[in-house]
């Protein structure tokens, strides 16, 4: 009976993963303990836009598989996005080496070994010997990523909004954060006074602490992130001689201790794929597969709007061609709004040593499609280089879970060789478009030909710290704000109070900043913005919410990425 069941299953298993596209090969199924090299387990090529995760406690082969999968799309055609955050896949452009251990292993799932290097172009972030520099202009990088990586609150994000509107009305480019600080410091000198205060709902309380958590980045050494040239994401859809996809593997060893500011910039860089890629629909194969390693770091803290973001590039980018993996310890990481997008699931080993622990075992089994195999116990003794694996098949129906012995890469496992990685970086192609850093004429220079002056913050600025302006000189320019914003005059919200003031405020409008005919969506509910008497101010809360709904809008995306280009 017992062996009747097992070959009932192994026929399942069989037939649940015969595809007839091209596929990535990932092991084979474990059945009755033993794997069955006639029940292979894979995932359509096809389906990987569909976007999927790779989950398992430390140590458990998170890692291996995704080079599995990595090198595998790469000889498919398909360019591959990873970060290297523990500096260990840069194996990936290195030739591996067979062993009696390994060739043994192969054997019993019907795999043979394959030595393989693949084209791999190695990026840094910013200026560095790791890698091809990868930069970004805090114009483009935009106010909501940035205000990530400040750790702001909602208010002062907001106001930073308003700053970068600021900006972009007077066509001050903001390459670095030199050009940030200037504007901010030319806002809270006498000359920009007029100006701070034409921004209605910016304290200069708030633009102070803004202004000394720039300082902080710049102190320990993060402003080299930003800057020109500007790396354009195009460069990852990308293929050497023999068609095979480069893979892009961000280098990232020097970052373990700024875990949000790289989280933060995947983000930038899955926003700016996601403005200027165009709808392709499905595909025999995705156009870019973007693994997103540590992935709990994306929502740790993030405010609701961020969050929100992310939630909304993660259904949509499907449509552009391009498929996310989330590499991360625990789906519980993740949003249940992000889980519920995700159709190609690699579950390895969870570890229960506490009550909680077994709660969130308890939780994980109920995500996976009902079947035979027994989840507890297959989740919790997989061993090291085992998973649970279900993905869709090429009607979009989830394949029957299979407790799965993974196939090894045909590279190098481990870090690549300083001679090979050196050798490779020295050769790219892209090294003549961004191996020098580029200090052009923007917003510093424009605004004094200096760099900005380090700024005293008084002890009141701290965030939600009062704000000093006159109520009246605040409702007035909060109307003209609004006004320029909307590109049209505005009507005064009901019982309003008069206002009376008067400043300069430039009504030039980029290129960029159209008009828009059509209202933009409500932002989610925010506290009403107040004046200096603790009072609800309508003006100044109106204001707030034509920058941050409608003036977005016209000029950046849904990170606040600024729209600096269109690819055919």
């Amino acid at each position: 009976m017992a062996e009747s069941t097992s070959q009932e299953n192994i026929t399942a298993l069989k037939d649940g993963y015969a595809f007839d596209g091209a596929c990535l090969e990932l092991g084979a199924a474990i059945v009755a303990g033993n794997p069955v090299a006639e029940a292979q387990v894979r995932v359509p090529l096809r389906m990987l836009n569909r976007h999927g995760i790779i989950a398992g406690a430390t140590g458990t082969g998170k890692t291996v598989t995704l080079q599995v999968m990595a090198e595998q799309l790469s000889a498919h055609g398909v360019p591959v996005f990873l970060a290297d955050i523990k500096g260990d896949l840069g194996g990936l452009a290195q030739e591996g080496a067979a062993s009696e251990k390994l060739t043994a292993r192969l054997s019993s799932i019907g795999h043979q070994f394959s030595a393989r290097a693949n084209p791999v172009e190695f990026l840094a972030l910013g200026e560095g010997n790791d890698g091809i520099s990868v930069r970004a202009t805090i114009d483009s990088f935009g106010p909501i990523l940035l205000s990530r990586v400040l750790e702001l609150n909602e208010t002062q994000e907001e106001c930073l909004q308003l700053v970068f509107h600021y900006a972009d009305q007077r066509e001050l480019p903001m390459d670095d954060l030199k050009d940030l600080k200037s504007v901010l410091s030319f806002l809270l000198s006498d000359e920009g006074k007029k100006d701070l205060e034409g921004l209605g709902g910016v304290p200069s309380a708030t633009a102070s602490v803004i202004l000394r958590g720039l300082t902080i980045l710049q102190s320990q050494g993060l402003d080299k992130f930003f800057g020109q040239p500007e790396f354009d994401t195009a460069d990852f859809l990308r293929f050497d001689e023999s068609d095979h996809g480069i893979i892009s593997c961000l280098e990232l060893p020097s970052l373990n201790r700024q875990p949000l500011l790289f989280s933060t910039f995947m983000m930038w860089l899955l926003a700016d794929l996601f403005e200027d890629l165009p709808e392709a629909g499905d595909l025999d194969k995705p156009k870019l597969v973007f693994f997103l390693d540590e992935a709990h770091l994306l929502f740790k803290d993030a405010s609701k709007a961020f969050v929100n973001a992310i939630i909304a590039t993660v259904r949509l980018i499907r449509s552009k061609g391009v498929g996310l993996f989330f590499v991360t310890q625990s789906p519980a990481d993740l949003p249940d709004e992000v889980l519920g997008q995700l159709g190609n699931r690699v579950q390895h080993a969870v570890r229960v040593f506490t009550p909680k622990d077994g709660e969130a075992l308890k939780a994980i089994i109920k995500t996976f499609p009902s079947g035979p195999l027994d989840l507890q116990q297959a989740l919790t003794q997989a061993s090291v280089g085992e998973a649970v694996i279900t993905v869709l098949n090429e009607r979009g129906a989830p394949t029957p879970v299979a407790w799965t012995k993974l196939t090894s890469p045909g590279s190098h496992i481990g870090p690549a060789a300083p001679e090979t990685q050196a050798a490779l970086i020295q050769s790219s192609a892209l090294a003549p478009k961004y191996g020098t850093a580029v200090d052009r004429r923007s917003a510093m220079e424009m605004l004094g030909g200096e760099p900005a002056p380090e700024v005293q913050v008084p002890a009141a600025a701290q965030p939600g710290a009062a704000d000093s302006s006159d109520p009246q000189d605040v409702d007035a320019e909060a109307q003209r704000i609004a006004d320029s914003i909307l590109g049209k005059t505005t009507t005064m919200p009901q019982n309003a109070p008069p206002a009376t003031g008067s400043g300069p405020v430039n009504t030039a409008t980029p290129s960029s900043s159209r008009t828009n005919s059509s209202p933009a969506p409500a932002n989610p509910p925010r506290e009403p913005a107040k004046s200096s008497n603790n009072q609800v101010n309508p003006l100044m809360d109106f204001a707030l919410d034509a920058a941050n709904s409608i003036g977005r809008e016209l000029l950046r995306g849904m990170f606040g990425t600024k729209r600096r280009r269109r690819r055919r």
